[in-house]
This record gives structure tokens, sequence and C-alpha cells, in this order.
């Protein structure tokens, strides 16, 4: 199929950018790993999905930002797979067994627009990365047909600045979680070792593309939104990271968030094997208001 038979043209929308993210997809580009399969033609790299977005489930969810939660909830559509193999992931029966159904790009159009109808504050995109230009698709499709929610790219970090950069216009909000600026922690835990390079680039375009935080009515319309899950024995790292982020994303908020817990196979490493020690998460979060750092919860 050509690549371009996948893409609409919606008013002032140009699609080359839509063009370019099926383009990267044949072979697969989309994410840092750079497998190189078609997965147009069915082919399946390290995600061990095809070109059909595969959603485990979407709905309102109450448990995001307050800047993304508000009345109505954060409209979270939970897409199957990723592109990391995060050791202690808590949400592995999704991202590594791929628990979901495959849909059409008309189908994930449509669950957007069921979000915006229920009163979702935003349409909330969990692990988009390996499906960044079905998604892309649907959204604009979903624009032309009503859409005016704010769309939330939540990723785990591992990003192409190039994907991103084509994301420009289809994104609102980037909220992507910044595990680790540690080389060897990201080869061992996240079976990624370029993750800290990866995740300083995209950053940097990320928030050059959207800038700092624009609320209204107290709701994310804008911005960048930085997570940060605080590991056990893993300070010094969280240091370096809120360091990044207030040096490259000076007006972005950043999440200290403190709920890790050793899941999926973490209890395999004795690291990872206990909880983050209160006093560790708060030392984080007083850091950041060292280095002026917005903070959310």
């Amino acid at each position: 199929m050509n690549i371009r038979d996948h893409c609409y043209r919606i008013g002032q929308v140009n699609d080359g950018n839509l063009a370019s993210l099926w383009s990267l997809m044949a072979p697969c580009h989309l994410c840092p790993r750079k497998c190189g399969v078609n997965r147009i033609a069915g082919e399946r790299g390290f995600c061990g999905v095809a070109s059909d977005p595969r959603i485990s489930s979407f709905g309102p969810h109450f448990g995001e930002e307050p800047e993304l939660v508000g009345q109505g909830g954060s409209g979270t559509i939970f897409m199957s797979s990723c592109s990391l193999r995060c050791v202690f992931c808590q949400n592995s029966s999704i991202s590594i067994e791929m628990e979901g159904i495959d849909v059409s790009v008309q189908r994930l159009s449509d669950v957007m627009l069921r979000l915006q109808t229920i009163g979702c504050e935003n349409v909330n995109l969990v692990t988009p990365t390996h499906f960044a230009a079905p998604i892309a698709e649907a959204v604009l499709s979903a624009r032309s047909q009503g859409l005016t929610l704010p769309i939330v790219y939540n990723c785990g970090g591992y990003e192409s600045p190039e994907v991103i950069a084509l994301l420009d216009g289809i994104v609102d909000v980037y909220l992507p979680d910044f595990k680790t600026l540690d080389s060897r922690w990201a080869t061992e835990y996240l079976h990624a070792p370029d993750y800290p390079q990866a995740a300083t680039e995209s950053l940097k375009v990320m928030y050059a593309q959207v800038g700092g935080m624009v609320l209204d009515a107290r709701l994310a319309k804008k911005g960048l939104i930085v997570r940060h899950l605080a590991m056990p024995g893993m300070t010094a790292d969280g240091m370096r990271i809120i360091d990044l982020v207030s040096d490259v994303a000076p007006h972005a908020v950043m999440n200290i968030m403190g709920q890790y817990r050793p899941a999926h196979v973490a209890h395999r490493y004795n690291e990872l094997a206990t909880r983050t020690p209160k006093h560790e998460i708060e030392h984080l979060r007083r850091y950041a208001g060292t280095r002026h750092v917005h903070l959310t919860y």
C-alpha cells in the first residue's frame, strides 16, 4: 500500500509531516532502536506490532497530574506494547505481553471523539511512540470531526527527536517519564543503552516545540510536564535529571513520583527489590526547589 494512501488532507493541515511519519514505519525508525522492518507490510521489530494501532483500554483517568484531570478526568487511551523493556514495569501485561485489540485508524479517531463526548479534559495517549503515525492520522481525522481537546503524548522518554519534530501541530502537551541519565542502569534495567542520549535530545525538541505550561482554568492546554519516578538508591541520578530540566526546559512542570514498587521482574534485582525510601523522594523534591523547577504532584 502506498504510504500516502494513509494520509488525510484536512483544512489547512499539510500532510507532509503525516506522510513522513508513515514513511518512518517502512523501514521502521519511529523509535531510537530503528529496527528497520516494514511494519506497513506486517513485519514486526522490537515492539512486536505491525502498523495497526493496538489498544488495551480507554476511559477517564483521575490519577494523573492535577493539570490533566480537572472535573472530567484525563481521557486515557492505553496503547499496547512499548519500545522499552523496563524490568520494573507496572503495566507489563500491556507493554510486554501486549494485551489489547488491533483497531483501525478510524476506530482510534472514534475513541478520541468518544472521550470528548463523555466529558474528558484531554486525549491522553499512553505509550504512543511505536504508533506515532496512525495516532497522528487519527488526531487529524478526529479534529476534522470536531475534536477540540488537547492531545497529551504520555511516553517513556525514549523518543526519536525526528519523530517529535514531525508531531508539531499534533501534540499539545508532552508528558515524558525521564527515567535515567545513567547508561549502565539504562542498559541493565531498560534494555536501552542509548536511553540517556535519546531522552535528552527529545526533551529539548519537545520544549522547543510546546514551551512552558499554558493553563486554562488550571488545566494544561499546552506545554511540557516531565515525570521522574524516584528509584531506590538513585538520588544522584534524579538530581542530574532535575538539573537537566532546569537547564534545558526552565518553564516546564516536573512531577517527582514516589510510587515505585518492585513490579514485573524487579524482585530479581537486589537494588530494585524494595520501595524507594521516603527521605530520598523528599530530597529530590527539595532539590528541585533549589533549582527553581516548578513541581506538580
